[in-house]
């Protein structure tokens, strides 16, 4: 049977996109998104709840979100887990898990040009 490794989330960016141009010129952009969940508690409270996800970029994608995203942006992206090792500083093995977004779309409005009027 065949897996499937499918991710999608509707969330805001915690900080601007950061890109890179790697060798062949290709573009990678990374930044951190924050999906926040809201339930009652036992006491029937509102409580939230913020998770932060890495989310990143390749190619077009990378140069659409890196020009028209910024730090609180709305997004919904559907995507693919991915996890790599590297090695720190100290030549400690780690694993990080990511994101890679695979389809993007912008969820902010528009600003209003009649409201000034």
């Amino acid at each position: 049977m065949r897996g499937l490794n499918k991710v999608t989330l509707i969330g805001n960016l915690g900080k601007d996109p950061e890109m890179q141009q790697l060798e062949g010129n290709i573009a990678v952009t990374k930044f951190a998104l924050a999906t926040t969940e809201i339930f009652k508690d036992q006491k029937g409270q509102s409580t939230s709840k913020t998770e932060w996800h890495t989310i990143v970029l390749w190619r077009n994608l990378a140069e659409l979100a890196a020009k028209y995203l910024h730090k609180g942006s709305l997004i919904y992206l559907e995507g693919k887990l991915r996890t790599r090792q590297f090695e720190d500083k100290e030549g400690k093995t780690r694993y990080t898990t990511e994101i890679v977004a695979e389809q993007l779309i912008m969820l902010d409005k528009k600003p209003d040009e009649t409201a000034n009027n």
